[in-house]
C-alpha cells in the first residue's frame, strides 16, 4: 500500500480521485484497506482545512422545528409560554437554563449546542 499524508489541496484532490477509482471494493481486502486508509486521511484534512461550526442555539431550534413539523405553540408548550417562545425564536429573550433542560428532554437537542452565546437582537 502506498498512501502519504495530505499536505496541501493537490493532495487532497489526489487522495479523493484515489478513493473514487476504490468505491466498491471489498472490505478486508488490499485494496479494501487503502480505502479506508484514505478516507480517514481525507476526514482528517477536511476536519483541519474546513471545519463546520455547530449552529447558535436559535438556530438549531429552528432546524428542528422545521424537520419535525413543529410550531411555535409547540415550541410555547415545551417552555411554558407563547411569549417568551416569540421572544426567544426572535432572539430578544436569551434561552434559560430550565428551557434548555426541557429541549434536551423532549426534543434530544444537545445541551452543549443549547448553551453556547449566541448574539441577542435588541427589542425595538
Amino acid at each position: 500500500m502506498n498512501v502519504k499524508p495530505i499536505k496541501n489541496e493537490a493532495d487532497y484532490d489526489a487522495a479523493l480521485a484515489a478513493i473514487d477509482s476504490l468505491m466498491g471494493t471489498a472490505p478486508d481486502t488490499p485494496q479494501g484497506d487503502k480505502l479506508d486508509v484514505l478516507v480517514t486521511l481525507v476526514e482528517a484534512y477536511e476536519a483541519e482545512h474546513w471545519p463546520i461550526e455547530a449552529p447558535d442555539p436559535i438556530s438549531a431550534i429552528k432546524h428542528v422545528m422545521e424537520s419535525r413539523g413543529f410550531r411555535q405553540k409547540d415550541f410555547a408548550a415545551l417552555i411554558g409560554s407563547q411569549p417568551h417562545a416569540s421572544e426567544v425564536l426572535n432572539r430578544h429573550r436569551p434561552l434559560t437554563l430550565p428551557m434548555i433542560r426541557a429541549l434536551a428532554a423532549e426534543w434530544n437537542l444537545p445541551a452543549d449546542t443549547l448553551v453556547r452565546e449566541y448574539e441577542l437582537t435588541p427589542t425595538p
